[in-house]
């Protein structure tokens, strides 16, 4: 054996007669780490589900007016850009549908304080008195404590 103290019958020259295993952990190894990392990417696409069906449920779809604001300052009507009469005419296509019908807004970082409040107040005055300013959660510092939700 390879390794073995005190054993003189084996010749020097005779030939190594054991598999050496750590290469082959290694591949093994690797090949689980490639599975892992895949899995959840394919099976995201495979996995098929089948709602169940109901006769009471609830059929209202809610309607949601998509209004941006870039750097520059143009107000964009789901993607383009937009007017107080298209916001407007749109408002109106969304509220006949759904009274409860409510705004999106999302504005660059970079964009003036005026031109969000005018597209608030564009959407506003187009009669959806619901809207919600659209973020992105910023990640946590690692130094930092996250703030305690305890009452006095």
């Amino acid at each position: 054996m390879a390794g073995s103290v005190g054993n003189d019958s084996l010749d020097d020259d005779s030939p190594i007669s054991e598999i050496n295993v750590t290469p082959f952990v290694d591949v093994v190894l690797v090949l689980l780490v490639i599975f892992m990392v895949t899995a959840p990417t394919l099976m995201k696409d495979a996995i098929a589900v089948k709602l169940p069906k109901s006769t009471t449920s609830d059929t209202k779809v809610m309607q949601t007016l998509g209004v941006a604001v870039n750097r520059d300052g143009v107000i964009l009507l789901n993607g383009l850009p937009a007017t107080e009469a298209s916001i407007r005419d749109e408002a109106k296509k969304i509220l006949a549908q759904s009274p409860e019908a409510t705004a999106v807004i999302g504005a660059d970082q970079e964009a003036r304080h005026g031109d969000v409040v005018r597209a608030i107040d564009w959407v506003k005055a187009a009669g959806i008195e619901r809207f919600a300013l659209q973020i992105e959660k910023k990640a946590p510092d690692a130094g930092s404590v996250a703030p305690s939700s305890s009452g006095p």
